[in-house]
């Protein structure tokens, strides 16, 4: 009998695919073809009661509600109110609850820093890099640059002490430029005074409708492999007293393989779907990477989410990681990379159910173990 898992976290996409961006990569545009009715997607107040009153009242200790896209701030403020009220209503007496939320800073202001800020939500700011990187592939709706608004959301969070961390996505043309990219997220896009600074480089790799093959803006296994080598490197340079100043959430995840503990990111896991991801309407599905029929798991409307997490359907999900091609089984670096993100072995053919990124990952353990290992040695003398 399988170990039932709690429902610690939900991803919530509670504006569908609907953004004031298109960028040229974005794997999640399209989504919104699965609800063609209506142009525009919003949860409704019902949805979201709904929502908050099942994750709240799982019982858990500790729940996070993940707010993504699309853009979660086209719901504007009033929303997130009505979500803590409904936090409050519900929430269960010493739960700690967390909220995060994942924006492209448009439409960041005083008052939503000021919101932000007062009920602690921790901010994933989408920010590929200095200027000719980000506006390569990041546009608005109008087809126009987007850099300089996005930094102007990165400096209004930081006056107003706003706890945000940068997600960069790695392609084609950002590869050429990691020293470049990794200073200026480092030293431009966080706030002059000294605060922790978190950092998460995203490879993309998505499927060229017309030729099934890689897009051509997916970044390949080799650069990505060199751009996360020359990124350890300017990590480790930037080290105080032997330990790092600055969070890369890949070597965060690296990290917990060489001393033991579980991996906080579900792409490093045996098996992934620690949560499950909940639609505009309230249509639940496994992953938002597979946010399609065949991984439908139901709605929070008619049924129940713990149970949705539970189901043979997500149990089928979870094995899809497990069951790696041989190559896997015999790699030295199995267990640190468990085959990679599940998505990742399938938006190119060419890569035969291997992880689009295995090169990239072998690359980086090679040029990175020995680091690792002395790093972890550090670390269990001083636990």
């Amino acid at each position: 009998m399988m170990q039932r898992k709690p429902l610690n976290s939900v991803l919530i996409k509670p504006a569908d695919a609907d953004c004031n961006m298109a960028c040229e990569y974005c794997f999640y545009l399209h989504k919104g073809e699965l609800y063609p009715k209506r142009k525009v997607h919003r949860m409704n107040a019902q949805v979201l009661e709904e929502l908050v009153r099942q994750v709240m009242r799982t019982g858990e200790r500790m729940v996070s509600f993940n707010w993504q896209g699309g853009e979660p701030t086209l719901m504007g403020l009033d929303f997130y109110k009505k979500a803590l009220a409904f936090e409050e209503q519900y929430g269960l007496s010493g739960q700690a609850v967390g909220n995060g939320f994942q924006t492209n800073g448009i439409l960041i202001n005083a008052e939503w820093c000021e919101f932000l800020k007062e009920y602690n939500f921790l901010v994933g700011l989408s920010l590929d890099g200095p200027q000719h990187v980000h506006d390569r592939y990041r546009h608005d709706r109008g087809g126009r640059p987007t850099w300089e608004r996005v930094m102007k959301a990165a400096e209004l969070m930081g006056r107003y002490d706003v706890a945000y961390n940068i997600l960069a996505v790695v392609n084609d043309y950002s590869a050429k430029f990691a020293k470049e990219t990794y200073s200026f997220l480092t030293k431009q896009a966080f706030p002059p005074r000294d605060v922790e600074k978190f950092l998460q480089f995203i490879p993309i790799v998505e499927t060229d409708p017309e030729t099934g093959r890689a897009a051509s803006f997916s970044v390949s296994a080799e650069a990505f492999g060199r751009f996360l080598c020359e990124i350890f490197d300017c990590w480790l340079a930037d080290f105080r007293e032997g330990w790092p100043t600055v969070s890369v959430r890949f070597f965060d995840t690296v990290f917990h393989s060489y001393v033991g503990l579980e991996s906080p990111e579900c792409t490093a896991m045996r098996e992934c779907g620690p949560y499950v991801v909940v639609e505009h309407n309230g249509d639940v599905y496994s992953c938002d990477f597979f946010v399609e029929p065949r991984w439908k798991l139901g709605s929070l409307l008619k049924g129940n989410l713990v149970e949705m997490l539970n189901s043979p359907r997500q149990q089928e999900f979870r094995h899809m990681k497990a069951d790696l091609p041989q190559p896997c089984l015999k790699c030295r670096w199995l267990s640190i990379c468990r085959g990679g993100c599940t998505k990742d072995r399938l938006r190119d053919p060419a890569d035969k159910g291997l992880c689009h990124f295995c090169t990239s990952y072998k690359m980086f353990f090679e040029h990175a173990d020995e680091q690792f290992r002395s790093l972890a040695e550090k670390w269990r003398k001083n636990h």
